[in-house]
């Protein structure tokens, strides 16, 4: 195990109390890319005590390895201009998906924009322009499940966080049951 469901759940509140200061007198809307993300928001949407909104994005890519692009598949339900948005992200590598989805929701003239995410990877950053105002956890770079972090659409409804690996996800799925 990498993070169990009591540092995560921790760590999510601090995060909850970061936001709800900066934000005290605003209504944000909470952005987040599907599917991974989606627990991560739930949670965070809790620890927030201030008024707020939720929209989805679903994003995929395309094209081969690091150089391949990114396209929006389910566009966001509301509107954002004059709003305050708040990208909710999983993970953030190389900030390719991430600046895609600044880039985008930054022509629709939001009052501010901004980005959480749980995990953090800054040194496989390839993207520079992106607001990373908030993070959870700074982590290796190893592969991940659990927690919303799914390998090939399983181990997403595990409370905690993983390493992936052959020794871990038998056992993670014998755990969870």
């Amino acid at each position: 195990m990498y993070l169990s469901a009591q540092e995560i759940a921790a760590r999510v509140a601090e995060l909850g109390r970061e936001i709800t200061a900066d934000y005290a007198g605003r209504e944000p809307l909470l952005v987040a890319p599907l599917k991974s993300s989606a627990v991560f928001l739930a949670d965070l949407s809790r620890a927030l005590p201030i008024l707020h909104g939720i929209d989805v994005v679903e994003l995929a890519g395309y094209g081969a390895g690091r150089s391949g692009g990114v396209r929006l598949l389910k566009d966001l339900d509301t509107p954002i201009e004059g709003r305050d948005v708040i990208v909710v992200e999983d993970v953030v590598d190389t900030g390719l998906t991430l600046g895609f989805l600044v880039r985008t929701l930054r022509t629709r003239n939001p009052a501010s924009l901004a980005a959480v995410t749980l995990l953090d990877r800054p040194y496989r950053r390839l993207v520079g322009d992106i607001d990373l105002r908030y993070v959870g956890f700074t982590v290796p770079d190893e592969l991940f499940a659990g927690y919303g972090l799914g390998l090939d659409e399983r181990w997403r409804a595990l409370p905690d966080l993983r390493y992936v690996t052959p020794e871990t996800l038998p056992a993670a799925a014998t755990d969870a049951a």
